[in-house]
């Protein structure tokens, strides 16, 4: 009688841990990040042009490729160059750096850099998801540094981080 108990068990716990897996795989449209992309299969990021008064060069395409590569990395989607079931553009319309706190002796001590990105997202499946919004997001840094290489890269890194998460959670979570 109890090798049977344990054997019903077994097979039971079997079925069951087999039922919740397809659950999981089957549905298609979740993925772990909490991204909903409905039927959609594909997505398209159209270049984001730099438009701010201050132009940093190479920002509007290390930009574009960041929000690819975090859709991509979160989602099951394919990137597409035309007609994505879903589709990301826009402009940097913000640049711009500003001394944040000062020194007893009426200096910056620390500076802020702003980034800004507007952001019209369509979504060609579902048209009442679609977005017009704008996205922004800062970076502090000493005021004796330049805003040059690393200190620049970090800076990017940090902003565009924010920026394309938000971005995707915007479009894609529906939080």
């Amino acid at each position: 009688m109890k090798k049977s108990s344990t054997l019903f068990l077994r097979s039971s716990f079997f079925i069951f841990s087999i039922l919740i897996f397809s659950c999981f795989t089957s549905c298609g449209i979740y993925s772990l990040s909490g991204a909903d992309t409905g039927n959609a299969e594909t997505f398209q990021v159209n270049y984001f042009q730099n438009n701010a008064d201050l132009v940093e060069p190479g920002i509007d395409r290390t930009f574009t490729l960041q929000l690819q590569d975090l859709i991509q990395s979160q989602t099951s989607l394919n990137l597409t160059n035309q007609n994505g079931d879903l589709v990301y553009e826009g402009e940097i319309v913000q640049y711009y750096v500003a001394p944040m706190t000062s020194t007893s002796q009426n200096t910056a001590a620390q500076n802020r850099l702003t980034i800004a990105v507007n952001v019209r997202f369509y979504n060609n499946l579902n048209p009442e998801k679609d977005f017009e919004k704008r996205f922004s997001f800062y970076h502090d840094y000493p005021a004796g540094e330049q805003l040059v290489g690393s200190r620049l890269d970090t800076a990017l890194e940090d902003i565009y981080n924010r920026i394309t998460q938000d971005i995707f959670t915007e479009s894609l979570t529906g939080w």
